[in-house]
């Protein structure tokens, strides 16, 4: 996907992640993040925009700390997430392409790094604002879901600080069954989990479905589609992926 495609992504999951928050209301609890309320949805969602906006905008080729969320509530909390995913969009889109700023995933550039990590950070979350307000939820193109597998597998959990570890070796597969080429072959081990896009060699366990639903489930959203084989790194997956 292009960075084009992953601002307009961007643009419409916010839209979506508002329309949800409003119907289920702030007070609402979010089932798939237990401990928030959408309230806390939205302060975060809406911290975390501003924060890729700055790198952005501002140009700042180091970490830089966010700001906390303002203690707004209701319609007014509801404007302020608003506000601040319309300025990453615009943001993102009047941006040069050659900008330079920090990122901590690897990328073609810094610019297609946040277009793609917002788009698939607000489309997370519009889950959640979705799983408050109940109802069916809006769809996620199969491209879109295979490229999110392919973030969260190769690009954070490849990371020192995943915490998806294994005493004993393990072999984990997730398979598309609505796609030929979305396989992913995860080796599990005492070290950072080591990811490839195939099917390379014989696996523990298969996580098995279509990719729009492998997708939220790989993020703790939704439950595996099926779990083929030794259920346990399924387990693991579930127990210590949690991205922080």
């Amino acid at each position: 996907m292009q960075t084009a495609e992953f601002i307009r992504v961007l643009d419409r999951e916010g839209h979506l992640l508002a329309e949800a928050a409003e119907r289920a209301g702030t007070d609402a609890k979010v089932p798939t993040c237990p401990e928030w309320q959408v309230r806390d949805l939205l302060r975060h969602t809406g911290m975390v925009h501003r924060w890729a906006t700055a790198f952005v905008a501002e140009g700042h080729t180091a970490f830089q700390p966010p700001v906390d969320a303002p203690g707004l509530d209701g319609a007014e909390l509801t404007t302020w997430f608003r506000e601040g995913h319309r300025h990453l969009v615009d943001t993102l889109n009047g941006a040069q392409v050659d900008v330079q700023c920090w990122h901590f995933l690897p990328a073609p550039s810094p610019l297609a790094f946040w277009a793609r990590r917002q788009a698939h950070e607000t489309t997370i979350h519009r889950l959640d604002a979705e799983a408050a307000r109940g109802g069916t939820p809006a769809e996620i193109d199969p491209a879109f879901a295979a490229d999110g597998i392919d973030e969260l597998l190769l690009g954070f959990h490849a990371r020192a600080k995943s915490r998806v570890r294994s005493a004993e070796p393990r072999v984990l597969r997730v398979r598309a069954t609505d796609a030929d080429d979305a396989v992913w072959t995860v080796r599990l081990s005492q070290e950072p989990p080591a990811a490839v896009r195939g099917e390379t060699g014989e696996a523990d366990c298969e996580l098995a479905g279509p990719v729009a639903q492998l997708y939220p489930a790989l993020w703790n959203r939704l439950p595996f589609p099926a779990v083929r084989g030794d259920a346990s790194p399924a387990a693991l997956w579930r127990e210590t992926s949690g991205v922080v």
